[in-house]
C-alpha cells in the first residue's frame, strides 16, 4: 500500500493505545483543567497534597515550599517518606510506582489514609509526566534515596543516596515549556494564598514557602510561614478582618456526626453580601453541594426556631425568608469525606447525600448552644435578620423592574448601547466604556457587526457599601443587566444570576489608563464578582489594555503600554522622539483605538478568573468596605506595583 494510500486508511493499526503518562501528555487538560496559569499552579498543589495527606493521618507537621531561581518548584515534608521497597505486582520500587503509574498511590488504600485531598486522584505521577525533569529524594529508615525522571520517564532505578536521621519526602520539579507554552513563571501570592489557606484548614501544621528569585532589602530569600493553632476561626477573623462584626466573636464548632468530620465557623457583621466558603478534604468546593445545602439548613431552622420562641417577630408583618438569615454571614464549612463524590461542571460540588444530615445536625447543636449562652448576640443577629427582609422586599420591587426592562426587544435597550447586528452570542461582545466622549470613539472605531458598546455615566455604585434594593435601583447598574440579557433572582435563591439569555459571551471593561480610570474598572469588577458571580465562572469577563504612549519620529509610530516599553521605544528609534501621554480613551481617535485596543487580531485581552475565591472575598472587601486603616496599609505597600489577581 503506497504511503498516500495508508494516510487515508483507517483499520486496527490506526488506534493508539496510550499508556498513562503519554496520555496525560497529550491530553494535560483532562488532568489538571487547562494549560495556563492555572494549571501550571495546579502542579504544586498536586505535590503538596501528598503532603497534607500525611498531616491528615497524623505523620506530618511541617510542609517546605521553595520557589527556585529557574522556577522550579521543591516542596519538602517530614511525614513518613514514600515506601521505596519493591512493588510486589509491578516489580520496581514503589516509589517509581508511584512517580510514574497514573492512580498510584496510597490514599486509595483506606488502611494508609482514611481521608486524602488532590481533586483528581492522579496526583504526583500526573505531575511528573508534565515536568521536564523532576527529582524525588525519600528519607526513610536511615537512609536517602534518589530518583530522577524527564517527561515522566525513569533517568534510572531508585538509589540509596546517603544516611540521614530524618524522615519525609522532597520532590523537585521543572515544568515543561513545551505544554506551559503561555508561561511558566510561578506566582507567589497565588501560590502563598492557597497555603495560607490550607494552614488554617489544618491547624498545627506549618507551611513555610520561599521565592528564591526575590530578597528582601537586608538580602534574605522572600519568605511567610503559616501555622494556625484554633483552625477555621481564625480564618474566619482573617476573612473579616476590614469588616465590622455585630456578634463578640466567632461561632464555631468542631466534632463528629455520623461518622463524617466536620468544622464550622461563622460570625455575622454590617456588610450586605452573603460569603460562605465551604472545603471537602481542603478543597474548595466553590460550587457548593451536600455540605453546603445541610449547613443553610441547619442555620436557617435554628435561627428561626430561637426567632420564633423569643417573640422577637411577633410585630413583623412579612415573611422571613432563609436568604434573610444569610445576610451578613461569613462563614466556613469543612469536611472530611472518605469517598467524596463530586458534581458539577469543574467537579468542585459535593454529591455525597449523607453529608446533608451530618453537617445540618452539627450546626443546629452549635448555633443552639451559642444563641443560649450570648441572648445579647442572639438579639442582635435577629434584629440584623428582621433588617434584611426588609431590605429583600425592597430589593424584589427594584429587581422586579429591571426584569421587565430586560427584554430582547430594540425598545427595551438602554439608549445609550449601540448594539451590533450579530446575534450569536457566542460571537458577539460588548465593551463597557466610562463615559460618553470615550463611548463615541468606541463607537466609531467598532466592528459594529460583532461589537456593541455601552457608555457608563461616571463612577457606578459602590456596591460593596450598599443594601440591595439601591444596587438594583442604580441607573447604571441597571442599563448593565438590562444590556446584558441576564436575569437575577429566583424563589429558590434570590442571588443566582440566570445567564441562559445573556447576549454576549465576552464583556469587555474598557476604561481609562489612569487612577480614575483603574477605579472604575475596580468598582465595576465588584458589582461582577457580588452580583455577576456566575459570569465571571463562565469566563466571560475581561480587561481592555488600552496603551499609555504613542511615541513618534518621522514617519515611524509605535505604542507603549508601559514606561519601560516607552524607553525602549525612543532608544530604539535613536532618541529625541515625540512622546504622547493618552490621558484618557477620549484623546485616541477611532482608528487608533481600533488598532490598539479593540481589534481582535492586535489588542490584548486580561480575562477576568477567580483563582481563590475566598481572597477574593478578603480582597473586594478590604479595598472596597468601610475600613480605611486596612485599604491605606495595602496602597502604602503595593502603591507601585499593585496588580489585584482575582
Amino acid at each position: 500500500m503506497s504511503e498516500e494510500a495508508k494516510k487515508h486508511n483507517y483499520d486496527a493499526s490506526s488506534i493508539q493505545a496510550l499508556e498513562g503518562m503519554e496520555h496525560v501528555r497529550m491530553r494535560p487538560s483532562m488532568y489538571i483543567g487547562d494549560v495556563g496559569v492555572r494549571g501550571l499552579h495546579h502542579l504544586v498543589y498536586e505535590v503538596v497534597d501528598n503532603s497534607i495527606d500525611e498531616a491528615m493521618a497524623g505523620h506530618c507537621d511541617t510542609i517546605n515550599v521553595w520557589i527556585n531561581e529557574d522556577n522550579s518548584i521543591s516542596v519538602l515534608d517530614n511525614g513518613r517518606g514514600i515506601p521505596v521497597g519493591i512493588h510486589e505486582k509491578e516489580g520496581v520500587s514503589a516509589l517509581e510506582v508511584v512517580m510514574t503509574k497514573i492512580g498510584a498511590g496510597g490514599k486509595f488504600d483506606k488502611d494508609s489514609y482514611k481521608v486524602s485531598g488532590g481533586l483528581h486522584g492522579v496526583g504526583v505521577s500526573c505531575v511528573n509526566a508534565l515536568s521536564n525533569h523532576l527529582k524525588a529524594t525519600v528519607y526513610k529508615d536511615g537512609k536517602i534515596w534518589e530518583q530522577e525522571y524527564e517527561k515522566g520517564k525513569t533517568l534510572y532505578p531508585v538509589k540509596p543516596v546517603g544516611e540521614t536521621d530524618l524522615n519525609g519526602t522532597m520532590v523537585t520539579f521543572t515544568p515543561d515549556d513545551t505544554i506551559f507554552n503561555i508561561t511558566t513563571e510561578y506566582s507567589y501570592d497565588t501560590l502563598a494564598a492557597r497555603l495560607r489557606e490550607l494552614s488554617y484548614l489544618n491547624k498545627g501544621l506549618t507551611i513555610t514557602i520561599t521565592d528564591k528569585r526575590r530578597q528582601d532589602d537586608e538580602g534574605n530569600d522572600i519568605t511567610e510561614s503559616f501555622m494556625s493553632t484554633r483552625g477555621l476561626p481564625e480564618f474566619i477573623e482573617y476573612l473579616d478582618a476590614t469588616r465590622e462584626q455585630l456578634t463578640s466573636g466567632v461561632i464555631s464548632m468542631e466534632g463528629e456526626k455520623n461518622g463524617v468530620p466536620v468544622e464550622v465557623a461563622l460570625v455575622y457583621n454590617t456588610s450586605f453580601s452573603e460569603n460562605l466558603h465551604s472545603y471537602v478534604n481542603n478543597i474548595n468546593t466553590h460550587e457548593g453541594g451536600t455540605h453546603l445545602s445541610g449547613f443553610r439548613r441547619g442555620l436557617t431552622a435554628t435561627l428561626k426556631k430561637y426567632a420564633d420562641n423569643s417573640g422577637l417577630l411577633k410585630n413583623v408583618k412579612f415573611e422571613i425568608a432563609g436568604d434573610d438569615f444569610r445576610e451578613g454571614l461569613t462563614a466556613i464549612i469543612s469536611v472530611k469525606v472518605a469517598e467524596p463524590q463530586f458534581e458539577g461542571q469543574t467537579k468542585t460540588k459535593l454529591g455525597n447525600r449523607d453529608v446533608t444530615s451530618a453537617v445540618s445536625q452539627a450546626v443546629s447543636e452549635m448555633l443552639t448552644d451559642y444563641l443560649e449562652e450570648n441572648p445579647n448576640d442572639a438579639k442582635t443577629i435577629v434584629q440584623k435578620v428582621i433588617l434584611a427582609a426588609q431590605a429583600r422586599h425592597a430589593a424584589r420591587k427594584a429587581r422586579e423592574m429591571v426584569q421587565r426592562k430586560t427584554v430582547m426587544s430594540i425598545g427595551g435597550l438602554p439608549g445609550k448601547l449601540s448594539d451590533c447586528s450579530e446575534t450569536d452570542p457566542e460571537k458577539c461582545e460588548i465593551f463597557l466604556v466610562e463615559g460618553d466622549s470615550a463611548g463615541g470613539t468606541a463607537k466609531q472605531g467598532r466592528d459594529r457587526m460583532f461589537q456593541a458598546i455601552l457608555p457608563l455615566r461616571g463612577k457606578i455604585l459602590n456596591v460593596e457599601k450598599a443594601m440591595q434594593h439601591k444596587v438594583f435601583e442604580n441607573e447604571e447598574i441597571k442599563n448593565m443587566f438590562t444590556a446584558l440579557g441576564v436575569t437575577i433572582g429566583t424563589e429558590e435563591d434570590p442571588r443566582a444570576l440566570n445567564l441562559s439569555k445573556l447576549r454576549y459571551r465576552k464583556v469587555v471593561i474598557m476604561c481609562d489608563a489612569d487612577v480614575d480610570g483603574s477605579h472604575i474598572a475596580t468598582l465595576i469588577l465588584t458589582f461582577f464578582f457580588r452580583f455577576m458571580h456566575e459570569l465571571i465562572e463562565e469566563g466571560c469577563v475581561y480587561i481592555a489594555a488600552p496603551p499609555l504612549y504613542l511615541v513618534k519620529k518621522g514617519q515611524k509610530r509605535e505604542y507603549a503600554w508601559n514606561d519601560d516599553q516607552r524607553d525602549m521605544i525612543v532608544k530604539n528609534m535613536g532618541g529625541s522622539a515625540a512622546i504622547q501621554r493618552y490621558k484618557g480613551l477620549g484623546e485616541m481617535n477611532a482608528e487608533q483605538l481600533w488598532d490598539t485596543t479593540m481589534n481582535p487580531e492586535f489588542r490584548t485581552l486580561r480575562k477576568v478568573v477567580i483563582d481563590n475565591g475566598t481572597e477574593a472575598d478578603r480582597v473586594f472587601s478590604m479595598l472596597m468596605g468601610d475600613e480605611v486603616p486596612p485599604r491605606r496599609e495595602f496602597i502604602e505597600n503595593n502603591a507601585k506595583y499593585a496588580n489585584i489577581d482575582i
